[in-house]
């Protein structure tokens, strides 16, 4: 026995040299080389398991074939070309600049923006608009639970396809996890086209269990496009625990539901291997909406080169003259997001962060504290949401531009999941969502440093340090 103990033991280290020489030369930021290190040093086995599933790094895979994506690409593209007196606002150019040559989100003129901050009322919207689909419905989502809400929007799948309407549907298999699979079958059998978000089945796919689609899209007919933070889940209607659900979520007419539903089709042949092409996804617009609102889209993923929508939001940060207002739910930013907020602030930018005052993950919220800490000392402002779980993900800066979508302020968002957030350039669009966060701010408490450093204990506040060595992986 004692001889098998040593063969294990040499085998287990051999193993573990092996991955950590590996996780090194992946050459990855040194915060998060340092974090996978002492995981796999410090926590024999488990370390080991962790990292198969959560640490392997896919960014330099190709999925999709650059042939593919041209041709998903090519018609955004003719839409994009064709288009008159495009003006960019001043100010935002090196912005605009920056997302198309390296994420090719073409600019688009010509939109409606309708703002919806609770789920009542983004729902009810999106209802309106399946209920009125005559050709396709394309949803993309993170979560689609078996709940009443879910069910009813099943229904009405069921029943715009039962009348000849293309319906495509995207989850992810993680975030659905919980989903018995006779909920997608019912949906498959009535004729719905559903895939799941790579699949993660032991042991061919389990690497990819810590990339995920955390994207929440949906396009109806080519013309209206709906992009933000919701999922489909009766909690962002009703709340959790007798707390509301505050969050953010956009309903888009016009010329950027082009790229809107280029981040579908391109997802799509992701899942399905299925290239849509077709012009009638592409409908002519109807020319009823003519204005200067600038609107890009913007996605990210761990397979891209570069880390797009952080990139952008460091570039606003570092650009912005006035202020910078933040919304999200998790705070764990990386090392540069982290840099670019204070070097804005110490150059005397007014940069508040909202956060929930309880969040939804003990660990997170752990470790969050320290980054919130920090931030302060640099003269970050930082407030917390009482109400209930803030969800909502937006940026305004400047009264020039701002974002909504998926991505959170933290190591997950801007680094493993596939993202997607509309960029708008409008003065009055920004004013809007400006005027949103100032009414959030009313219900929310401000955080001193006096109150940090007072009101927690030394253990605590080691602990949260400790904790904050795993934000990477968090």
């Amino acid at each position: 026995m004692e001889y098998l103990y040593w063969i294990f033991i040499s085998v287990y280290v051999i193993v573990v040299v092996a991955t950590i020489i590996n996780v090194l030369m992946d050459n990855r930021l040194p915060v998060k080389t340092m974090a996978w290190v002492m995981v796999l040093a410090f926590m024999p086995v488990v370390g080991i398991v962790l990292y198969f599933f959560f640490g392997q790094d896919t960014r330099k895979e190709k999925l999709i074939s650059q042939h593919s994506l041209d041709l998903l690409t090519k018609r955004s593209m003719l839409e994009f070309a064709v288009q008159t007196d495009l003006k960019v606002p001043d100010g935002s150019e090196t912005l605009v600049k920056l997302f198309a040559s390296q994420n090719w989100a073409m600019p688009f003129k010509d939109n409606a923006v309708d703002i919806y901050t609770t789920g009542y009322d983004f729902f009810s919207s999106l209802f309106r608009e399946i209920g009125a689909a005559k050709s396709s419905i394309h949803l993309d989502t993170y979560i689609f639970d078996h709940d009443s809400l879910g069910q009813l929007l099943a229904d009405m799948l069921i029943d715009k396809a039962r009348e000849g309407v293309e319906v495509r549907v995207i989850y992810d298999d993680v975030g659905c996890w919980n989903v018995h699979d006779s909920f997608f079958k019912r949906m498959r059998d009535a004729g719905i086209k559903v895939m799941p978000f790579m699949p993660v089945r032991f042991p061919a796919f389990t690497s990819k269990v810590n990339y995920r689609n955390h994207r929440k899209l949906c396009v109806i007919d080519g013309r209206v496009g709906f992009i933000g933070g919701m999922n489909v889940a009766k909690r962002y209607v009703t709340g959790i625990d007798g707390h509301s659900w505050r969050d953010t979520h956009l309903k888009i007419v016009g010329g950027a539901v082009y790229a809107i539903q280029r981040a579908f089709l391109i997802d799509w042949y992701f899942v399905s291997g299925t290239l849509i092409t077709d012009r009638r996804y592409y409908p002519e617009l109807l020319g009823n909406v003519k204005n200067d609102i600038v609107i890009q889209i913007v996605t990210s993923s761990p397979v891209e080169k570069w880390p797009d929508i952080m990139q952008g939001y460091v570039r606003i940060l570092l650009e912005a003259r006035r202020y910078v207002y933040i919304e999200t739910p998790y705070f764990l930013p990386t090392e540069t997001v982290m840099s670019a907020m204070r070097i804005a602030a110490l150059a005397g930018v007014d940069v508040r962060i909202m956060i929930p005052r309880h969040g939804d993950a003990k660990f997170v919220e752990w470790a969050s504290r320290s980054y919130v800490f920090e931030t302060i000392q640099a003269g970050v402002k930082v407030y917390l949401y009482r109400p209930g779980f803030l969800h909502s993900k937006l940026l305004v800066c400047d009264d020039i531009v701002c974002t909504c979508g998926s991505t959170n302020v933290d190591f997950r968002s801007f680094e493993n999941n596939f993202e997607a957030n509309a960029f708008i350039y409008d003065r009055e669009t920004t004013l809007r969502f400006k005027q949103i966060f100032m009414d959030d701010i009313k219900e929310c408490n401000f955080v001193t440093e006096r109150m940090i450093s007072r009101k927690r204990p030394f253990a605590q506040r080691l602990w949260e340090s400790v904790v904050r060595l795993l934000s990477p992986l968090l």
